[in-house]
């Protein structure tokens, strides 16, 4: 038997990065998917966002599984939305017993010089739209009666600052609040609640100008490989971004039968960028 046979999990931001690799590896596992992702445009966010067809793909690697997959677009602002999604998913497939709250963007600026529209998505979409999910998503699981696991993807930010990420690290932060809160809420019904967070991961979000200029503002115009070279001095081990799936391995570690007793933790994968 495969780690989770019979189980069904509900993941946002699947199109792509890390909630891809998070939806493949666990259908692998014997889990069928529920997997939200916004094709909306978001006019603070500096890289493009991810595709209908984004999400395709992500429905088509999931399938060539065996494991069956509801695969919606909704904005995790929205409420209505992830509500049909999830709802959607759970009448297809009679339960849920994971959620996998994934969804976020980054939009790095000086603390004084950003708009007030750069601050509200982040805070929106970051911290709200996680509570806006697993609100849609976690009372399924209690009704379920076979506890089960949440798992927010927060960050080394929320931990370890840099400049320019105000915003991005006080939602990453509040998260941790968040999580152990739910972890005490939800611990009568055996359902665990963990936050992980990466340091810098090869993704779309990480992998564009934007964050390249972040990491060396000395260059007009950096390259990958110049980000390359100044994301290697932030982590302690020889590297200089982890790959989604070295996340999904922690991910599935917690929402497995191997997490059982692990809740209300924060779950660094940071090669070593806050020591």
């Amino acid at each position: 038997m495969s780690r989770l046979d019979g189980k069904v999990a509900f993941i946002t931001g699947a199109a792509r990065g890390q909630g891809r690799s998070h939806a493949v590896r666990l259908a692998e596992e014997g889990a069928d998917i529920i997997a939200v992702d916004t094709t909306a445009m978001i006019d603070t966010v500096p890289y493009p966002l991810a595709t209908a067809g984004d999400l395709a793909e992500t429905v088509r690697l999931v399938e060539a599984t065996g494991r069956r997959i509801v695969a919606r677009d909704a904005d995790v602002r929205d409420s209505a939305a992830l509500a049909d999604a999830v709802n959607a998913g759970v009448a297809e497939f009679g339960r849920l017993d994971i959620a996998l709250a994934n969804a976020g963007i980054s939009s790095p600026a000086p603390t004084f010089e950003m708009s007030e529209d750069t601050w509200q998505d982040m805070i929106d979409i970051n911290l709200t739209g996680v509570w806006k999910s697993l609100k849609a998503s976690v009372p399924h699981i209690i009704s379920g009666g076979r506890g089960g696991s949440v798992v927010i993807t927060s960050s080394l930010a929320a931990i370890y600052p840099n400049e320019n990420t105000a915003h991005y690290s006080a939602a990453k932060a509040g998260l941790i609040a968040m999580m152990k809160v739910m972890a005490k809420e939800l611990a009568p019904h055996s359902i665990r609640v963990n936050t992980v967070h990466p340091t810098t991961v090869a993704t779309d979000m990480i992998l564009n100008d934007a964050t390249y200029r972040l990491f060396r503002p000395d260059l007009d115009d950096p390259t990958r490989a110049d980000f390359e070279e100044a994301a290697r001095t932030l982590n302690r081990l020889p590297v200089a971004a982890l790959e989604p799936g070295d996340i999904t391995d922690t991910v599935l570690h917690l929402v497995s039968d191997t997490g059982t007793y692990i809740t209300g933790t924060t779950q660094v994968i940071d090669a070593g960028g806050a020591l």
